[in-house]
């Protein structure tokens, strides 16, 4: 009996050591798929026909009705994509709860013993479900702070093109508030991206990810000192040390957690006190000359 088969009888409906779960294929079937296809392929059809014969009232409906069959559709793919995403993401775990398993226990005893699976898997779950919610905070604050300064060097780059033109006689009025305008945007664009600290969150949640990555690898592996077990032969001692093992994962998952948090709160208080002082001593300047 090879091992594939073994950890198939774990759990026989979706768990698997090679990964052979059966899983959805994503997005659509195959036939809704096709008729997406043929919306699109409608609605190029039933424009030409609107434009080439403007009084043909049916090419306007069909229009109208291709493209809420292709909304229709586009959020039904969607939905697929979203459950094979969970799909995937269950089997992985599943995947590594084996692993971990069989690196612990020998082959037949993975076998019997399947009640150590959920533990390990909850475990994983958790610090999976951690790493997942930095990946999205590291993504969105990447692309917040990418734009707010692609669009500060942008305005501050056009601003003195606009003050040339400026000097030009044309007739449109608002033309002239542009050298106004754009360098105000600039600032205020500069003193958002400054104040949230998009940078600092996008550089913790990723020091966090790579940290948390890290730790489950040696989890499932076994390499840390905290995670070997080979050595033990018996039951007893082997099923204490992998819950130990469990609590000591659990334990370093939530002290990077804690350690990024509170990294990332000095961080922000930090930059806030830095502005809150330049702040009050552009101010003071300013005063200078009036009380003069």
């Amino acid at each position: 009996m090879s091992t594939s088969e073994i950890v198939k009888k774990q759990n026989p409906q979706t768990e698997t050591f090679n990964g052979d779960t059966e899983l959805p294929n994503p997005g659509l079937p195959f036939p809704l798929k096709i008729l997406q296809y043929l919306s699109v392929a409608a609605i190029v059809g039933f424009s030409i026909t609107g434009v080439l014969l403007p009084g043909h009232v049916n090419s306007i409906v069909g229009v109208a009705f291709c493209v809420g069959a292709l909304i229709f559709l586009f959020l039904l793919d969607m939905r697929f994509k979203e459950d094979y995403a969970k799909k995937a993401k269950e089997n992985q775990l599943s995947k590594k709860a084996n692993l971990r398993n069989l690196s612990t226990l020998t082959i037949e005893e993975a076998q019997e013993k399947t009640w150590l699976n959920p533990l390990v898997k909850s475990a994983l779950q958790y610090s999976q479900d951690l790493i997942d919610d930095y990946k999205r905070v590291r993504v969105i604050c990447r692309n917040a702070y990418y734009i707010l300064q692609l669009g500060t060097v942008i305005l501050s780059g056009v601003t003195p093109i606009l003050v040339l033109v400026d000097k030009l006689e044309t007739d449109v009025s608002w033309f002239k508030w542009l050298p106004v305008i754009c360098p105000a945007l600039a600032s205020i664009i500069a003193s958002v991206a400054t104040s949230f600290g998009f940078q600092e969150k996008w550089t913790f949640s990723n020091k966090a990810v790579e940290l948390l990555e890290a730790e489950q690898e040696k989890f499932v592996l076994g390499v840390s000192n905290a995670y070997q077990d080979y050595d033990i032969t018996e039951d007893k001692l082997r099923e204490k040390s992998l819950k130990k093992a469990i609590s000591s994962f659990i334990s370093k998952v939530n002290v990077i957690h804690l350690k990024q948090m509170q990294e990332d709160t000095a961080a922000v208080t930090q930059q806030q006190q830095q502005k809150s002082q330049s702040d009050n001593q552009q101010a003071g300047q300013d005063r200078t000359p009036a009380a003069v």
